[in-house]
């Protein structure tokens, strides 16, 4: 896995994609699997890296996987500087989806787990935009393309999403018809979505929304769990609750090291 800096040009985009550090969070053991974490607009994986390393997940499983926050750099958003992992201007039903932006971001994530062993268990998470990403990024392997017709070359194994939303989910009833394996796929990856009640930033309701379309587009293993007064951001007892969601749904345990 590469730990440095670098650029991305997907096939037929229009814009370049830089993206920074890939901060990793080792194993003390035997290494079962990896996760790809992506931050929200505006952060660094630096500080996500720091706060994995503190999980009960991984003082209690530390032999088993192996986090990667990833920093996006410079992305354009609404033509400002910002880190960010693609383009977006609202979150309404109607406000276009940066496909060029998801695209890039999800087959960067994706290249940094092809480099991974066969054996190896693969997922994606995130926070906010990070979360935005990480869903595309299931639906993406459901579907076994890119938006831009692009084969995905990875097979994920879980998906989280905290305080995000679901982009394009507009058109993801025809991609997960389009053929019985990406139904198959689509019913099997378990994905779990956290959302706080409180939220000002992401409001509750594209969670929400988000955890009824993919269940309604055929992805049957979907956990959304709600927070009453949490808002645009994390808590132990969030984290916790992922740490066990991803402990059952990898079926990974203390003694598989």
């Amino acid at each position: 896995m590469s730990f440095g800096g670098s650029s991305s040009v997907a096939s037929g985009a229009k814009r370049p994609f830089e993206y920074g550090r890939t901060h990793v969070v080792r194993p003390k053991g035997a290494h079962k699997a990896t996760i790809v974490w992506l931050h929200g607009l505006g952060d660094n994986g630096a500080s996500w890296s720091q706060l994995l390393e503190t999980l009960p997940f991984l003082i209690t499983f530390s032999p088993l996987i192996m986090y990667s926050a990833l920093t996006a750099d410079k992305m354009d958003l609404s033509h400002c500087a910002y880190a960010a992992w693609f383009d977006v201007a609202d979150l309404s039903e109607d406000a276009p989806d940066d496909i060029e932006g998801l695209d890039a971001s999800s087959a960067h994530v994706a290249n940094l787990l092809s480099t991974e062993p066969a054996d190896i268990k693969l997922g994606v998470g995130g926070f906010s935009m990070g979360a935005a990403t990480a869903l595309y990024s299931a639906t993406c392997y459901a579907h076994g393309k890119y938006g831009n017709g692009n084969p995905y070359p990875v097979n994920l194994s879980v998906s989280v999403g905290l305080s995000g939303w679901l982009p394009c989910a507009r058109s993801l009833k025809n991609k997960i018809e389009s053929s019985q394996e990406a139904a198959q796929k689509a019913s099997s990856i378990p994905l779990l979505l956290c959302h706080g009640k409180a939220d000002d930033v992401v409001l509750y309701k594209h969670g929400e929304r988000s955890a009824e379309a993919l269940k309604s587009t055929g992805f049957s293993n979907v956990v959304f769990k709600s927070y009453n007064r949490l808002g645009h951001y994390t808590v132990p007892e969030e984290m916790e609750e992922v740490c066990k969601w991803l402990t059952s749904n990898m079926a990974i345990s203390s003694s598989s090291s």
